[in-house]
């Protein structure tokens, strides 16, 4: 059964599945007692059935469970589970993680595990997730006010993106240079665009085209 924690609009949260109770009390006193907020599971369908918070995490797994392994869940949810996994293991299972991390975990720690080991990983592991999360955010962010752009305006900032004078881009598609600069302006604007050298970097975060003159 999965330990109750009640700091569900916490800033991060530590995820551990083992299906050692001992071992999931530790490692969540632990975590607590530096100021870390920790939720533990005894398998891997409890936690993939939890809902969990849009905030940075990581994911204290052990390797070797009872149902479905921890290195199985990690290879059938590597690609929809995008918070860094920390494989903990035994000395034989060594070699298992040190494939695991090349497929994408993020570290493994040798049981016994040490506390301080534990806090520099997780540690590690959330600043990665933060990261990810922060370009996510922004990413979705730009995603919407790309919305916003009329069909005209997206088609002159293509045009733009791609190094086009104003000129250049009224004679393509024909309208007055003016009334590209105006569509220009507001794209600009739309998308809190300081510079084209700014513009040029918002488009490449949401995979936008250029179109060349």
């Amino acid at each position: 059964m999965a330990s109750d924690f009640k700091t569900m609009d916490a800033n991060s949260v530590v995820y551990i599945i083992d299906d050692d109770e001992g071992t999931r009390t530790s490692l969540t006193n632990l975590l607590r007692s530096v100021g870390f907020v920790a939720r533990s599971f005894e398998g891997t369908a409890a936690f993939k059935a939890f809902d969990k918070p849009d905030v940075p995490s990581c994911l204290l797994l052990d390797v070797r469970l009872r149902g479905e392994s921890g290195l199985f869940f990690h290879q059938q949810e590597k690609k929809t589970q995008r918070i860094p996994i920390i494989f903990m293991t035994g000395f034989a299972d060594v070699s298992i993680c040190i494939r695991a991390m090349k497929a994408g975990a993020s570290d493994f720690l040798i049981k016994p595990l040490a506390d301080q080991d534990v806090i520099d990983s997780v540690t590690a592991a959330l600043a990665v997730d933060k990261a990810r999360l922060d370009t996510e955010r922004v990413r979705n962010g730009l995603l919407e006010a790309y919305g916003s752009l009329t069909s005209r305006e997206r088609e002159v900032l293509a045009y733009v993106i791609g190094g086009s004078m104003n000129k250049q881009i009224a004679a393509e598609i024909g309208i007055s240079e003016i009334t590209v600069k105006v569509h220009r302006g507001t794209a600009m604007r739309k998308m809190n665009a300081t510079s084209l050298a700014d513009m040029v970097r918002k488009a490449e975060a949401i995979g936008l085209e250029p179109i060349f003159c």
